[in-house]
């Protein structure tokens, strides 16, 4: 972490000119003290780190050096920064291949002890993001959106609802937000004249218009985000309630660790859990995973339905 510091240090007095060492550790989450010892590291390698105080006072580069840090250009430091976030596109992608160009022209300008530790990082650490039985789907469009996002153009996208049609839509793009792995496009559609959220590998075809259009004042992707998911939960919760009551052994975990658990009551030596799943559908394949000391007493449905599929595997194996 500290390699990943020094650098931000130095893409930050390079960019600004002078920076106080409150605000670096301010903006890097970490000690003034450990700032100064940052500076004191940078210092032994070479680099001329200029220190003033008073008012105007601050940290940095002697008048004239450079670190050679802007010989990376912006889609370059906009994917080093994405990727500090925790945004990752795909192995093969665009953006991977940006990325890579843009460690491979900080690594050069480092100075050689930290050049060591970043090959050897290299070697001992890997990232593998791939689910083991599938691949990640394929995200076309991803690279034109996050550019009419930084541009401020809007999109014409082909876009597939989850019931298989296909629509065509002019989009405002206001922000792209990374969920578990998946992509989601925050936009103004034009045609529904109201602010929508797309998935981004249901996007069959995307194009770049050269036509801009300004954010709302005040809007914010982060509160949209989280007002919306709030509302998914609570909607959610009203449509997929369905209980089911389990008879199990007193101080069993296993149900609590795999189920959204609505009450537990104990009776004796049992416990009697009710447990959210969802809907009849889903309860007929959550209830073999329960444990084997676990017997489901209600709804009847889910009973009649255990005794059933019993009676097949009966018959089947017989």
């Amino acid at each position: 972490m500290r390699v990943h510091r020094l650098i931000a240090i130095l893409l930050l007095i390079e960019s600004r000119g002078k920076m106080k060492a409150s605000e670096l550790a301010a903006v890097l989450e970490t000690s003034v003290r450990s700032i100064y010892r940052d500076i004191d590291v940078l210092a032994e390698a070479g680099i001329p780190m200029v220190t003033s105080t008073g008012p105007n006072g601050g940290i940095s580069l002697m008048e004239g050096y450079t670190f050679n840090l802007r010989q990376l250009n912006g889609d370059e430091v906009i994917h080093l920064y994405l990727t500090g976030m925790g945004f990752h596109t795909g192995r093969q992608s665009e953006s991977r291949i940006q990325l890579n160009n843009a460690l491979l022209k900080l690594e050069k300008t480092l100075p050689a002890p930290y050049q060591a530790d970043i090959r050897k990082a290299k070697n001992v650490f890997y990232f593998d993001d791939t689910p083991w039985w599938s691949e990640h789907p394929a995200l076309p469009g991803l690279e034109t959106l996050r550019t009419a996002l930084w541009k401020g153009y809007k999109v014409r996208v082909d876009y597939r609802k989850v019931s298989g049609d296909l629509s065509t839509r002019i989009l405002q793009p206001y922000g792209l937000v990374v969920k578990q792995g998946e992509w989601y496009l925050v936009a103004y559609c034009e045609s529904a004249k109201a602010l929508r959220t797309f998935k981004c590998e249901r996007t069959s075809a995307v194009q770049l218009l050269e036509e801009d259009y300004e954010l709302p004042a005040g809007f914010s992707l982060e509160m949209y985000w989280k007002s919306g998911e709030e509302a998914f939960k609570q909607s959610r919760r009203a449509e997929e309630y369905y209980p089911v009551t389990v008879r199990t052994n007193k101080g069993e975990q296993a149900i609590a660790a795999k189920f959204e658990v609505i009450q537990t009551v104990e009776e004796g030596i049992s416990q009697i859990v009710t447990v959210n799943m969802y809907s009849f559908e889903q309860a007929c394949e959550k209830v073999f995973t329960l444990p084997a000391n676990a017997e489901v007493l209600e709804p009847q449905t889910v009973r009649v339905y255990i005794k059933e599929r019993i009676g097949e595997y009966q018959r089947m194996y017989q």
